[in-house]
């Protein structure tokens, strides 16, 4: 046992005087009294004097501690996921990380270093497995790994790592390596894997809503990474099963990524499994991950659709029997006639849904060449067609005509609706002399709404190849938070081409704002191909939202539509009471399952408005299927779905390895690190090191409780004597 301070030559000199003046401040006192209680009394302070002089000087007691078991090193091998990465070729073959570990622990490797330690293997990082195992949340751990040998083994060597460093979960390894300095145990490593990805083009993911609807045009996002270091022309395939469904032709740019999608539209209801394939290329060295599949259920819904117009102008006429002929599309009209009678037959209202009972089963809503006034729309209709979109998720398209009756509408309560800002000095419009069409702008080549043709190429040049027009509304600009799909192919003003084909979202629900009346002419020599697809496009687009699940009485939507782990999901319920209104209290309740097992309960609050509407938020927090089930008991209402939240997988396959993080923990222990075929080095670098230094415990008086204790009891007895003395 030593001793050793840390005080500086001043602390000691100040520390002396202070105890040399206490020291003839206790004669002095004694002299002038020379009694056995006085000299006790300062005998008693002269000793806590010395006490907290020698605490000045920090002082710490040092024991050595003599190992007497064998040292331990410790061999821990990665088992995470991204070791299933096959990028190590031995013996003329492509074998996996995990393959090349599994041989070395095969041939012990480690057999010379048990001459003269006792060697200890373990794994880290190992998959959760079991029925609510979650993939997505495994992770590899390097300083859980390290912290757990350090506590376990008590005379530790060195350890070695064989890993790909793929960190990606837990704290920064630096905290845990510092520690492994101070008491002199290096970390070795072997990075399994290549520094640079293997040739080889990878399918890394595919998603697909979460449903979709029979006839529907469905989009299949896509993400391909390239690693063969040049430009790879190809066509990427969908298959339901072993049917081909549709295929599109790609570029993907040397060493980079592309994030794409690809068109379908389902003809049968039911559940699809959907498998999206590339075609192996020559010089690729993997060909198992060039294919990923997802599942998506179909559904044969009828959405209902409202047409309202003034007049039966062209525009009018055709849109009708697109709508009529489309088998997933149940339309009715209201077709005001001004001055004249309503118009009737088949599928005609005999007046505007005036109540939110009679418009509430409306999917999307068409506003033609209509406005406020006398035989026309009212307010009051007005403010229900915007409760409708905002509250009830569902679509509003403006389709203005000359009369410019939409000018009427711009001071009601569709005014912040519409997504574009109209020139009111011209609400007749603007008549062109020369045919003029509609340019696509970036955001409008692939988006779902104006997509005629699987390949963007061909598609943009269906869209010029379009009959154009000869009359356009009086459009200014598109509004903020608008999305503008197409343009004037040859008006301009001060905010550039005048916008076209706008879309906005309105609340819940969506608006799209065309400013032509002159669709129609898309049938020219090819008769309903393109008209009929747009429009049928436009209301499965606007009404997908609003038939995400729904059951007799109620409906639920939510946003996002595909969750990520942490992210809010909006849930918003639709309740109709038992005689089919909208529900105008509570209680509704929701209970979400999550994979794990673990039940959470939710509670909706109504939305003002009279709708029936009611919302609620909910974070999930891992990832797989939740099962969500919802009740309004007062109104004998009850609803039941699944909800797929994702997560993104931190153990990635075909990631290079991570020497930096391996380099970095040899510098700071005094290790080293090397790959796969510097095992024998290092293992004889481990072989050949001293044994480990004698443990020394450190006991540091100055900030030790107990030291602390004793010097407050003594001051305890000194203050109490005095007093039990007559000395205060």
């Amino acid at each position: 046992m030593t001793w050793s301070f840390a005080a500086s030559p001043l602390l000691v000199v100040v520390g002396l005087i202070i105890w040399a003046g206490a020291a003839w401040l206790s004669l002095a006192n004694w002299r002038r009294r020379r009694t056995r209680a006085t000299a006790l009394l300062e005998s008693l302070r002269l000793a806590i004097v010395t006490l907290l002089v020698f605490t000045l000087l920090r002082p710490e007691v040092i024991q050595e501690i003599k190992r007497t078991e064998r040292p331990e090193i410790a061999i821990l091998f990665d088992a995470s996921g991204s070791m299933a990465t096959k990028d190590i070729t031995e013996g003329g073959q492509v074998i996996t990380r995990a393959d090349w570990e599994k041989r070395q622990r095969t041939a012990k490797f480690w057999q010379p270093l048990e001459k003269n330690a006792r060697v200890v293997i373990d794994e880290f990082s190992t998959p959760a497995s079991g029925t609510n195992a979650n993939p997505a949340a495994d992770g590899t751990d390097l300083t859980g790994a390290l912290d757990t040998v350090l506590q376990r083994q008590k005379n530790l060597k060195a350890v070695l790592m064989i890993t790909d460093g793929d960190w990606n979960a837990g704290k920064p390894p630096v905290g845990v390596a510092t520690r492994f300095r101070e008491q002199g145990i290096p970390v070795y490593s072997i990075a399994t894997g290549r520094e640079t990805p293997l040739p080889d083009l990878a399918m890394e993911r595919v998603s697909a809503p979460s449903y979709g609807l029979q006839g529907e045009q469905i989009s299949i996002a896509f993400r391909i990474r390239n690693h063969l270091g040049r430009e790879v022309r190809t066509t990427v395939t969908l298959f339901n099963g072993e049917r081909e469904e549709a295929r599109r032709d790609i570029v993907i740019p040397a060493s980079g990524e592309l994030q794409e999608g690809i068109v379908w539209s389902p003809l049968q209801a039911g559940e699809n499994n959907l498998t999206l394939k590339l075609p192996v290329e020559k010089d690729e060295a993997l060909a198992d991950n060039n294919s990923q599949s997802v599942r998506i259920n179909i559904r044969a819904e009828k959405l209902k659709v409202l047409l309202v117009e003034s007049q039966p102008r062209w525009e009018y006429r055709f849109l009708r029997n697109a709508l009529e002929r489309d088998p997933g599309i149940a339309v009715e009209c209201v077709l005001f006639h001004p001055g004249m009678a309503m118009g009737g037959g088949r599928d005609y209202l005999p007046q505007f849904p005036a109540t939110r009972e009679a418009i509430a089963k409306y999917d999307v809503i068409f506003l033609g060449d209509v406005g406020v006034g006398e035989n026309e729309l009212k307010d009051s209709d007005l403010e229900l067609i915007r409760g409708l979109v905002e509250q009830q998720s569902s679509g509003l398209v403006f389709i203005p005509g000359k009369r410019g009756r939409e000018a009427t509408l711009l001071n009601g309560p569709l005014k912040d609706l519409m997504p574009v800002t109209m020139d009111l000095s011209k609400p007749e419009g603007v008549p062109l002399q020369n045919e003029s069409t509609l340019v696509l702008s970036s955001s409008g080549r692939d988006h779902f709404l104006t997509r005629f043709d699987a390949d963007e190429n061909r598609n943009d040049e269906i869209w010029k190849q379009l009959p154009g027009y000869f009359w356009s509304a009086s459009v200014e600009k598109s509004r903020a938070g608008s999305e503008v799909l197409a343009v004037h192919s040859s008006l301009r003003n001060q905010w550039g081409r005048v916008p076209m084909l706008v879309t906005r979202a309105a609340g819940s629900g969506k608006v799209l704002f065309l400013g032509t009346d002159s669709a129609w002419r898309w049938r020219r020599g090819v008769e309903d191909k393109y008209h009929y697809r747009f429009w049928g496009q436009v209301v499965r687009w606007m009404a997908h939202q609003r038939h995400l699940s729904e059951q007799e009485g109620m409906r639920l939507s939510y946003s996002p539509e595909n969750p990520q782990v942490g992210e809010t999901l909006f849930l918003q319920t639709t309740v109709l009471d038992a005689s089919g209104y909208p529900a105008e209290d509570g209680p509704v309740t929701g209970r979400i399952t999550a994979p794990s097992g673990r039940v959470e309960q939710i509670e909706f609050t109504p939305v003002e408005g009279g709708w029936g509407v009611f919302k609620s938020i909910f974070k999930p927090t891992a990832g797989g299927t939740y099962q969500v089930r919802l009740a309004a008991d007062k109104h004998g209402r009850k609803l039941a779905t699944e909800i797929l939240a994702t997560q993104p997988i931190r153990e990635k396959i075909g990631q290079p390895v991570n020497r930096q993080i391996l380099r970095e923990l040899a510098t700071i222990t005094g290790g080293a690190t090397g790959g796969i075929e510097d095992l024998k080095r290092i293992v004889d670098e481990i072989s050949v090191l001293p044994e480990p230094k004698p443990m020394e415990k450190r006991t540091r008086l100055w900030c030790d409780p107990w030291w602390g204790g004793l010097i407050l009891g003594l001051l305890a007895i000194y203050w109490t004597a005095r007093k039990l003395a007559g000395m205060i």
